[in-house]
């Protein structure tokens, strides 16, 4: 099976990225730590043993936070726009847009804790079934699908919401797919999720390292 690696990303340009994490900790520091986990994620995604690997962005790059690093990491990658006006929609024109031939395996840039092995075993259970993995806030951090054009079963799912990996496994099996669970996650949102992710990731993460400094400053959001 030829497995597609898509990674969907919003250009982290502050004022815009991360708005839930920025309500405590500020715009600035929000939308560095999301370009943090986003080049973590790219590093695992370039790491993983898929076959190609297409990311679908959103947002003006040039106005990210470490837009620099970020234009350098993502130029071993295929780089799509997004296009559509729910996020259901945006996910199901990614997977067609990045699909060439055989699967498509897609993740978020909200779990810098995911690692180049987590990732190829995924491609490799798409040898034989779809895959969906948990995130704890109820939503998913990755989806994988054989026939990326069952992503059209996203349309009608509510997103960001408790029940949305509920609802897209119920809407992706009723749509034919057959569902292997990956190991659950948590997604970076809020303030506290940093405390719980970035322990994690890799010694050189860039996300865990972003945390332990801005941890360092007194004036830091709410963290302790």
């Amino acid at each position: 099976m030829i497995v597609t690696a898509l990674v969907v990303a919003k250009a982290p340009v502050p004022g815009l990225a991360k708005t839930r994490l920025a309500a405590t900790i500020g715009d600035d520091a929000a939308a560095e730590l999301a370009a943090a986990s986003l080049l973590d994620t790219l590093d695992a995604v370039a790491a993983a043993d898929v076959d190609h690997r297409v990311v679908a962005i959103t947002g003006n790059l040039a106005d990210a936070a470490r837009a620099e690093e970020l234009t350098r990491a993502l130029a071993s990658f295929t780089v799509i726009a997004q296009r559509g006006d729910g996020l259901g929609e945006r996910l199901a024109n990614a997977h067609a847009d990045a699909a060439t031939a055989g699967a498509v395996l897609q993740i978020g840039m909200d779990t810098p804790q995911v690692t180049a092995q987590l990732l190829s075993e995924a491609a490799a259970q798409l040898g034989s079934s779809d895959v969906l993995g948990s995130a704890e806030d109820g939503g998913w951090w990755a989806l994988g699908l054989r026939n990326p054009a069952m992503a059209r079963a996203l349309l009608d799912v509510p997103m960001s919401a408790p029940s949305t990996g509920l609802d897209t496994h119920a809407a992706l099996t009723a749509a034919g797919a057959s569902l292997t669970m990956l190991t659950e996650l948590r997604d970076v949102d809020f303030e506290d999720d940093l405390l719980a992710v970035s322990p994690a990731c890799a010694s050189v993460s860039r996300f865990r390292i972003a945390v332990e400094r801005m941890r360092s400053k007194p004036d830091f959001g709410s963290v302790t």
